[in-house]
């Protein structure tokens, strides 16, 4: 099965770590965290990986050579200029069968096969991963009409929305809608589809997530993968001493 890893952003909201480590590389505990994804992709029997790559592309290609170690097979796709999150999907041979596209900075429980299992089935053109997430506001909000009367007001109220966890499953039909060397994000790829008519479904199946885009996550993320990596890391006491 196949998967791409969108590797190549430059990390700003994580300076500056990032100065020096591209993203994927960040460290929880003594494993990137793009290693800990390409380990649990493999579980979940991912074996055929690309890595879109750009910023710092050298430091990625060097660590993870052609994946061997991983039990993988590794190969790189390089911009040249910055494509967004589906642009760099165009320079890529163009897959046989549905495919995995996801960030390469996500900490997730999320059964990869699971997915791509319900995309086949469901005959979307694409599947969006998602993910509920619930924001606390630490101010009490006013709600009014259209005169500017209060009706309601909510002291510290909680908010709960369905959130994309960074993870799409794609049948190969979508690569003719992503054009050649041009700029393009996957939410406005997503946004065609369905203004096209085409059959876009979710999976929310998903039992932990964290993006790891801010330096407040990240340190969440450092917790959470010490407390839950048996977990997160479900074959690893088949590959100890492995990289």
């Amino acid at each position: 099965m196949r998967a791409i890893i969108l590797a190549g952003g430059k990390g700003t909201r994580l300076l500056p770590y990032t100065t020096i480590f591209p993203k994927p590389l960040m460290p929880l505990g003594e494993k990137p965290i793009l290693g800990i994804i390409v380990r649990q992709l493999c579980y979940f029997g991912f074996t055929d990986i690309t890595l879109a790559i750009g910023y710092l592309a050298e430091l990625l290609m060097a660590y993870f050579g052609d994946g061997k170690q991983y039990g993988v097979h590794i190969t790189y796709s390089r911009e040249e200029q910055p494509l967004g999150t589906a642009g760099p999907l165009s320079l890529i041979q163009p897959p046989e069968t549905p495919f995995l596209v996801m960030n390469g900075d996500v900490l997730t429980t999320l059964d990869y096969k699971a997915m791509r299992e319900h995309h086949i089935a469901s005959g979307a053109m694409a599947t969006v991963g998602t993910y509920f997430r619930k924001v606390k506001v630490n101010l009490g909000t006013v709600q009014v009409d259209e005169n500017g009367r209060v009706v309601d007001y909510i002291e510290k109220p909680q908010y709960e929305y369905l959130a994309s966890i960074g993870i799409y499953i794609f049948s190969p039909t979508v690569m003719e809608y992503i054009p050649a060397n041009q700029y393009l994000d996957l939410p406005d790829l997503i946004r065609m589809l369905v203004l096209d008519g085409h059959e876009v479904r979710i999976y929310k199946d998903v039992d932990y997530w964290l993006d790891i885009g801010r330096l407040d996550d990240y340190e969440i993320a450092q917790a959470d993968f010490e407390r839950m990596r048996h977990i997160l890391l479900p074959s690893e006491s088949n590959q100890s001493g492995s990289r």
